[in-house]
């Protein structure tokens, strides 16, 4: 049964967290957090899983679980599943969802579900966990909200992550997907549409783009990006969670990048090129 109180610190200690998907996020999320408490991690490879620790820790009660699984067509699902497993006091999603899938699951179950986009590149990822703000959102609907979001709170600021708290899931849903990834896409298409167009004309992408530097330094509205191809799972998958037309074109404009432009895919940085993350 789930403890509908206030915990003291001997129920915290008699609590463990769990990590469920310990890839490119999850692991990053489980170091971090089983510093500051009881932690394990999940995954159906169990070749990734502490297997001494997941017993050690087997009969504690889970009080957060934390969701670091991709988001397929099964990913409500799943999740249930996984609550349904663990029986968590309240469930911290950190993977990038479709707009929606909040609410879908708040809906479907009787403990808070948190919403808590995460930020950072892939190889330094325990490092950007505590160097940027961990926004986070819960249904106004949410069972125990007040509880949810002080303890999560609580958690991270032991873990040395500064949280802040958005109105609604569905804001912080859109945030991931429309103002960091689309459009850090949508800088690159730029560059290399620039790119294709410096080529064309026979001139140096890098000095064609000097003409801004003096405008970025003083404005900070002229970013120059690396013209390279989009490659990686976050930029264009993420564009399938929204289902735009508009943004789709930064897809249709990274394939034609590559049928123009023959090492599209395999340009080396340029010295001095900027940019930003």
């Amino acid at each position: 049964m789930i403890n509908l109180g206030v915990k003291t610190s001997r129920d915290v200690l008699n609590t463990k967290d769990v990590v469920a998907g310990l890839g490119e996020i999850g692991n990053p999320i489980l170091q971090l957090v089983s510093k500051e408490r009881p932690a394990v991690g999940y995954d159906v490879n169990e070749k990734l899983m502490n297997k001494n620790k997941f017993q050690k820790y087997e009969k504690l009660k889970t009080s957060f679980l934390h969701i670091c699984i991709p988001f397929t067509d099964k990913f409500t699902e799943n999740v249930i599943s996984l609550s349904n497993k663990f029986k968590p006091e309240a469930i911290v999603i950190h993977s990038t969802i479709s707009p929606g899938t909040t609410a879908k699951l708040q809906s479907r179950l009787s403990i808070p579900v948190i919403y808590s986009a995460t930020r950072g590149v892939h190889k330094r990822m325990l490092y950007d966990l505590k160097r940027y703000v961990k926004f986070f959102a819960i249904e106004p609907n949410a069972p125990r909200k007040e509880w949810a979001s002080s303890t999560y709170t609580k958690i991270m600021k032991k873990c040395g992550v500064k949280t802040k708290q958005m109105s609604t899931p569905m804001t912080l849903e859109l945030a991931k997907i429309v103002v960091d990834t689309s459009y850090y896409g949508w800088l690159i298409n730029y560059a290399q549409l620039s790119n294709m167009i410096a080529q064309e004309h026979g001139v140096d992408y890098d000095e064609m783009w000097t003409f801004a530097d003096e405008i970025h330094k003083f404005l900070g509205n002229r970013p120059k990006m690396y013209p390279g191809f989009i490659g990686g799972h976050c930029v264009v998958p993420n564009l399938d969670l929204i289902h735009n037309q508009t943004l789709d074109l930064i897809k249709k404009l990274n394939d034609a990048y590559a049928k123009k432009v023959k090492n599209a895919k395999s340009i080396a940085r340029k010295k001095g090129s900027k940019v930003t993350a």
